[in-house]
């Protein structure tokens, strides 16, 4: 399904597939050098791997291995019935990619929003043998009453507002203040991207994976490899008040606000971000 060396050119052109413990097929994109540092993008709720977009994509891939997942019920990957109240089984996907990818250790884990939910389950599951570190972007990492699963009131509105809804015209409605809030600045192009992604998805999907239940602070807390917590300062939709909780929790983690961001930093201040990405997995 793609080339065994895709190039940065050609992000759109990396797609390929694995099949999870439970049978449900997963979506994946691959990119840059096999011997370079692995960096393994997980997004968020209602997203898949396309939200990264190429403008982010192709400057990644000319430092890393890039693997970009896309999360059960997203983008490529299959629509499964169950699975999205289970750590074991979000980790199990995880690890499946990982195992198709050649992935065998080294890795920087990267989740984004909700991805920052499956990297703790896959942490909790799996452990840190395949990672070197850890990066959270906008990120919660539990459903709970955990200060670090703590949601804002953009998330509060759309969920309550009919973001389950099967009416097109409910679901929309919804998500038109939802996806405002997600950036204030960066390209229309991207913005309007990740807006359609929230669509995209099948609103049985949204809701499942908002309706589980899981505590990963003690998963944060007992980390020995480096993290770095990124945080836009205008975020409505995970306040910046739980991107500092994780940090606080995870024993030596570095946390960084972007001061012109809302949730999606990678794509409102791309070269900050690139620099804060690059300056921490060189460290590693």
């Amino acid at each position: 399904m793609s080339s065994p060396h895709p190039t940065a050119a050609d992000p759109s052109a990396t797609v390929s597939s694995t099949v999870s413990s439970d049978g449900t097929t997963l979506a994946y994109r691959v990119l840059g050098d096999p011997a370079a540092r692995p960096l393994v993008l997980v997004h968020g709720w209602s997203q898949s791997s396309a939200c990264w977009g190429p403008e982010l994509l192709a400057p990644l891939a000319e430092r890393y291995r890039v693997v970009a997942v896309d999360l059960r019920g997203h983008g490529h990957s299959g629509v499964a019935g169950s699975g999205y109240d289970s750590a074991e089984q979000w980790a199990d996907d995880l690890a499946a990619v990982l195992d198709a990818a050649d992935v065998r250790d080294g890795a920087v884990l990267l989740g984004w929003s909700y991805g920052g939910i499956v990297v703790a389950d896959y942490l909790a599951s799996r452990g840190e043998d395949r990672v070197a570190g850890v990066v959270l972007c906008g990120a919660v990492t539990s459903v709970s009453r955990s200060a670090g699963g703590a949601i804002g009131p953009a998330m509060v509105e759309v969920t309550s507002g009919g973001a389950f809804d099967e009416d097109p015209a409910t679901a929309l409605k919804a998500f038109a203040g939802f996806g405002t809030a997600m950036m204030r600045g960066g390209s229309g192009t991207a913005r309007q991207r990740v807006f359609g992604l929230s669509l995209a998805t099948p609103p049985a999907v949204r809701q499942k994976l908002l309706t589980r239940r899981v505590d990963n602070d003690e998963t944060l807390r007992a980390l020995t490899v480096p993290a770095l917590v990124l945080h836009g300062a205008h975020d409505g939709v995970i306040p910046p008040d739980t991107g500092r909780a994780n940090a606080e929790m995870i024993p030596g983690a570095r946390y960084v606000e972007f001061a012109e961001s809302a949730h999606a930093p990678f794509l409102e201040e791309p070269s900050r971000f690139l620099a804060e990405l690059g300056e921490f997995a060189d460290g590693l």
